[in-house]
């Protein structure tokens, strides 16, 4: 009887009972907010290049609907707008400062204008110099002046009028705060998910938890390719959309609403890209099946509406089936992914 029981221990696991099963869940909620803090101070250091990467989306959507295009009619009927990078040295303009720009104790503002002309520096490298004194309030900057903004990537500079707003002093302060932590959490997953695994898993047969290995990775992989999704294919569209609602007005758009917006929304996709990882995992222990997934589309489908309506930044039909529609096409490459993997599930002989 004594082997009996330590053959039923090794491949069952130790039963474990209701308050030990409490004890585990603390020590693993314990162990993931250590883990999300560590994060959170790298992430800190970070957060300003997080913050621009973040902003692309809406700063892009706000150029463009800023956008009037006018055509270009000349006296010859020829003529057209040219990039800035098709200057060569010794070609002048009219350089006109889009923010506030610091020279030394000089300040210009945004809006001034000076004469400028194209010139190559000692690494022959090609930039644009003042060609005229600049007289500010408190000081002149000279003439022959490097100006702030780089030939080679002149078609990507982004107007004053076209950023984020802030309304307090504490504000700048708490979205920062804010990206840190949802960064945090997004870098956290792989060990997130091991410390969800390593509480579940007593619940499985000694065979079963070999399956931590492609759970985490899987689940990793999934999350990356769901923010990545939000962040590349849905979230584009639907802002274009918000912004075109708001043509008629100058839109003034606080910078921790976007944030927190578009955070949620990848931080929503990337657990919804978990659904083909959890599927492989449950499949392979036996726990779901394909006709299981089939049986339940019409519950999976009215579930997967409701998440897309609350992810979703709008509640009109359109931009919700933005959303909709991927969390469907996952539900149906989970079932192949049931049907292909799934398996009946295997427990030790009790003899």
């Amino acid at each position: 009887m004594k082997e009996l029981g330590s053959r039923l221990d090794e491949h069952r696991g130790n039963q474990m009972s209701f308050l030990e099963h409490l004890d585990e869940l603390r020590r693993r909620i314990v162990n993931s907010v250590v883990i999300i803090i560590v994060a959170f101070i790298g992430c800190w250091f970070l957060s300003g290049y997080i913050y621009n990467f973040l902003a692309i989306p809406i700063v892009a959507a706000l150029n463009e609907a800023a956008r009037q295009e006018v055509p270009i009619v000349g006296i010859d009927g020829a003529s057209q707008v040219n990039s800035l990078r098709t200057l060569k040295a010794g070609d002048k303009g009219r350089y006109v400062f889009d923010k506030p720009t610091k020279f030394g104790t000089a300040v210009v503002q945004a809006g001034s204008s000076v004469d400028a002309i194209a010139a190559a520096d000692n690494e022959n490298k090609l930039n644009l110099y003042t060609d005229e004194p600049i007289i500010t309030v408190n000081a002149i900057v000279p003439k022959g002046v490097k100006l702030p903004i780089d030939l080679s990537n002149a078609d990507s500079a982004v107007s004053v009028n076209e950023r984020l707003i802030v309304t307090t002093a504490q504000e700048s302060f708490t979205l920062y705060v804010t990206v840190a932590l949802y960064s945090a959490i997004a870098v956290s997953v792989p060990l997130l998910l091991l410390q969800v695994w390593g509480f579940i898993s007593p619940a499985l047969y000694a065979h079963e938890k070999a399956y931590v290995t492609p759970f985490v990775l899987l689940s990793s992989v999934s999350f990356v390719g769901g923010a990545a999704f939000a962040y590349y294919i849905l979230f584009p569209p639907a802002v274009k959309y918000l912004l075109g609602l708001a043509e008629e007005f100058r839109p003034l758009l606080r910078a921790t609403d976007y944030f927190d917006l578009i955070t949620i929304i990848m931080l929503a996709m990337g657990l919804i890209f978990q659904m083909p990882a959890i599927t492989y995992v449950l499949a392979r222990i036996g726990l779901i099946s394909a006709g299981f997934l089939v049986r339940s589309r019409k519950i999976a489908i009215v579930l997967i509406l409701i998440v897309a309506a609350f992810v979703s930044p709008t509640g009109d039909i359109p931009n919700m089936m933005l959303f909709a529609l991927p969390m469907m096409v996952l539900y149906i490459f989970s079932i192949f992914i049931a049907w292909f993997f799934g398996k009946q599930r295997q427990k030790p002989s009790e003899t």
